[in-house]
């Protein structure tokens, strides 16, 4: 198995995505806020990389409620090893923002990327650039709404979501189908030389156990190589991470997860 090598550690654990097309950051020593007004759900909207001391834990939640509230979008909050104070969730907790119920913990993982996962051969699969056109977009995202139920986005907003991808110019998006059917989709985001951050893995309950998931962990992972990136990073939740580990993620750190829907 090829060797980690600390700078990928290094990425994998303290990068900080920048403000980029359709995206917002708002960033204080204290936190940093993370806004995506076309993917109006937890996760692509954030709170994170939380410094402050406990007896401002209580001011630092209702400063970030009181920015995000007038977006009217939900909030993931995701902590990690180095959030200050370490308990922090208890406060959270105490303000009755909860455990994110579709999965609490991922696992930060990462993979050189001279690594060689072959992809298994699966009759009538193809893989697509989801980006090319706004049918392809528009299939990806029913894909992945479907696989974590989560309610489809359609109209001007995701076409937005697909212009702001392409002005970024390091967004890639899969669409695996077989005989032509949607299976599955992914993403990818390239920060060369440094890593790939990989993401969004799906694949429809009716395509799975064929080894689709596989083979867009194996396409992303030939993207990166095209690229001259040091390797892939995934946060691994506990559905994926199983899989990952089996094709050589290695786990270099942890983020946990909590929802707060008071500011919708």
């Amino acid at each position: 198995m090829p060797a980690v090598s600390q700078g990928l550690v290094e990425f994998a654990n303290q990068h900080r995505e920048g403000p980029a097309p359709g995206i917002e950051i708002i960033e204080t020593p204290r936190y940093r806020i993370k806004l995506q007004p076309d993917f109006p759900i937890p996760g692509p909207n954030s709170a994170e990389w939380i410094r402050c001391r406990a007896e401002e834990a209580d001011e630092v939640i209702a400063e970030v409620r009181s920015i995000v509230a007038p977006h009217i979008l939900p909030l993931m909050w995701i902590l990690g090893p180095d959030t200050e104070p370490p308990d922090f969730a208890s406060y959270l907790a105490a303000r009755g923002i909860v455990p994110d119920m579709h999965g609490h913990e991922s696992a930060v993982m990462v993979l050189p990327v001279d690594t060689t996962i072959p992809s298994p051969l699966i009759k009538g699969l193809e893989m697509h650039d989801a980006l090319a056109n706004a049918d392809a977009f528009r299939a990806a995202d029913s894909v992945n709404s479907e696989a974590f139920q989560s309610s489809s986005r359609t109209g001007s907003a995701l076409e937005r979501r697909r212009a702001n991808q392409l002005a970024a110019g390091n967004r890639r998006v899969i669409l695996a189908t077989i005989a032509g059917e949607p299976a599955g989709s992914a993403g990818l985001t390239l920060y060369p030389p440094r890593g790939a951050i990989i993401n969004g893995g799906a694949v429809r309950a009716r395509f799975r156990g064929l080894g689709v998931y596989r083979a867009m962990v194996a396409r992303r992972l030939e993207m990166a190589r095209e690229a001259n990136v040091a390797g892939l990073v995934v946060w691994g939740g506990p559905m994926s991470a199983p899989i990952l580990t089996r094709l050589g993620f290695q786990t270099v750190g942890w983020r946990r997860f909590y929802v707060d829907t008071s500011t919708v």
